[in-house]
């Protein structure tokens, strides 16, 4: 007589998609309405692409620069002691991002600075699209502003190949994060990636997009 084979634990769970584990992100992630338009999505194809055609000449309209995605990294130095902190600094990255983060892990043991090898040091997000251009929006109008002794953006902080790379000393500029319940002050590394040729193009895409650098 044939044995009944005992189901496997969990098989009758159907299987989670990539898009639901995201939007289950401590709540920090809402939908995107159908049909919605970023507004600084809608000012770069009023405002910026026209601007930039008749600044450069381009001739196909597929030669003109745009912001291809933005990658928000946060480090996290004491989880040398403590890493829980990183678990912390994740869930308020994801309140900023809108987007569920990626617990970042150190690849190397390095025992000055007591890091083990796969220790969870910080956490980062990549964002595209809509998301991106939300993100945009904030950082430029409320972010920025708020920054303590701001003196503007350096206009040299290009890799040479069309990406801008900025860093903000206190995550609290951003409107999400709650002053009364952080408990430990991050910096984080905004990293604007376009599809720019060049720095001087790069610089006149931002620069149409309200970024203030320095004179």
């Amino acid at each position: 007589m044939a044995e009944a084979k005992t189901p496997k634990k969990g098989a009758d769970k159907a299987p989670k998609s990539k898009g639901s584990e995201s939007v289950a992100a401590a709540g920090a992630v809402s939908a995107i309405p159908e049909g919605y338009v970023a507004r600084m999505r809608q000012h770069y194809d009023e405002v910026v692409r026209p601007k930039l055609i008749e600044e450069f000449g381009y001739k196909n309209p597929l030669e003109v620069p745009a912001i291809e995605k933005i990658v928000l990294n946060m480090g996290v130095g004491e989880a040398v002691n403590d890493t829980k902190k990183v678990t912390v600094a994740a869930a308020d990255l994801a309140l900023i991002a809108g987007q569920k983060p990626v617990i970042t892990r150190a690849r190397n043991a390095i025992s000055t600075f007591k890091v083990r090898e796969n220790m969870p040091i910080g956490a980062k997000v990549t964002l595209r699209k809509t998301r991106m251009y939300e993100f945009l929006d904030r950082l430029v109008t409320v972010a920025l502003p708020r920054v303590r002794d701001f003196r503007g953006l350096n206009p040299k902080s290009f890799d040479g190949r069309g990406n801008f790379a900025m860093g903000i000393k206190e995550h609290l500029v951003f409107p999400e994060i709650d002053y009364d319940k952080v408990d430990t002050v991050l910096g984080m590394d905004v990293i604007v990636c376009t599809t720019a040729k060049t720095d001087d193009e790069a610089r006149a895409l931002l620069r149409a997009f309200n970024f203030p650098f320095r004179q």
